[in-house]
């Protein structure tokens, strides 16, 4: 009974009272004038800003483009890495090959790739989510390699003498068995996925959350722009949850499986 109560505290409870000692924190270094509000403003001054541009719903409109952006981003990196994650996984001359090239490609900063994008595709959509794709497919290639290397092999060779074709093995071996760190990767691709959203936007233009980043940055509107990470903040802490608990699901759903067999 006690594990039971403790890990809901865990997963909410914990993060929670962090975040309140954070804000306190946050409180304190305002209205003791450790730090001048023109550069750091109270957290009450913070969320009133949010919660006006709530109300407003240009900042609701602005995250809803981000968001979306980040997610077409993340999906378009799970086409693309998944299955290079798996031809790492089952080739050496493919790991040998493209280890390398995979590993440089995160050396270049997004802030470096955005004016690219612009000349190569334009602006609009397209470039972003393409930024977007770029950040996110080399931790989607990574645990998706790692994840099906990690099989056990006995179990992969049992199933190969019950007469298992590749498809087979995929399908009801490898596929469940890979998903919940391919789900981890997500997790941590989609709160990347959103920075580069934001970077985009800032140098690229659009609709989200950047432009509106931007606009306050121009105005010298500090409050502006923290009400803006603050919501940022909150948006990328949704989306990991919601792949945490995904993640978690599929574990245990991988873990039913395995002992079914």
């Amino acid at each position: 009974m006690e594990n039971r109560h403790r890990v809901p505290f865990m997963r909410i409870g914990a993060p929670v009272i962090f975040g309140l000692v954070l804000v306190s924190l946050w409180f304190i270094a305002t209205a003791t004038g450790f730090v001048d509000t023109h550069f750091l403003p109270t957290p009450s001054a913070t969320f009133n800003r949010l919660g006006a541009g709530v109300s407003d719903g240009y900042l609701l409109s602005a995250l809803g483009t981000s968001v979306v952006e980040a997610l077409l981003g993340t999906i378009c990196a799970t086409l693309v890495g998944v299955p290079l994650g798996y031809v790492i996984a089952k080739s050496r001359f493919a790991a040998a090959l493209l280890h390398p090239y995979i590993a440089a490609s995160q050396a270049i900063p997004a802030v470096a790739i955005a004016p690219l994008l612009t000349i190569w595709i334009g602006y609009g959509l397209m470039p972003i989510v393409v930024l977007c794709t770029l950040m996110v497919v080399f931790p989607m290639i990574v645990t998706s390699s790692v994840a099906l290397a990690s099989i056990d092999p006995s179990l992969m060779d049992a199933a190969k003498l019950d007469g298992a074709t590749t498809w087979q093995l995929l399908r009801y071996i490898e596929f469940p068995l890979a998903l919940p760190m391919v789900i981890s990767g997500l997790r941590t691709g989609a709160t990347l996925s959103i920075s580069g959203a934001i970077v985009g936007e800032m140098i690229i233009g659009g609709r989200g959350l950047g432009l509106q980043l931007t606009s306050a940055q121009g105005a010298a509107d500090v409050q502006g722009m923290f009400a803006i990470i603050v919501l940022l903040a909150l948006a990328a802490a949704v989306l990991y949850s919601a792949f945490l608990a995904a993640e978690r699901a599929a574990a245990t759903h991988a873990g039913f499986e395995g002992s079914r067999r």
